[in-house]
């Protein structure tokens, strides 16, 4: 197999990787675990979850942006 091909297709699993972590973290934090619902009152896990689920995005986002920022050079 090419070695440019081999590079695209890893950048694939790797997005796609992140992303399936990212999203499993979160959603068992927030929805399995509830930290994600507002009963009565904000409680300090609440705030806790949603701190980490912005801080998680951003960090995602930048392992995203690190992935994809050099292009692959298929001339060749």
């Amino acid at each position: 197999m090419d070695p440019e091909v081999l590079a695209y297709l890893n950048r694939i699993s790797r997005t796609i990787g992140f992303t399936l972590v990212w999203m499993g973290l979160n959603s068992t934090l927030g929805i399995m675990l509830g930290y994600a619902f507002v009963e009565a009152d904000w409680q300090w896990f609440n705030y806790l979850y949603y701190f980490f689920l912005i801080l998680s995005s951003a960090g995602y986002f930048f392992l995203l942006y690190k992935t994809w920022k050099d292009p692959i050079d298929f001339s060749h």
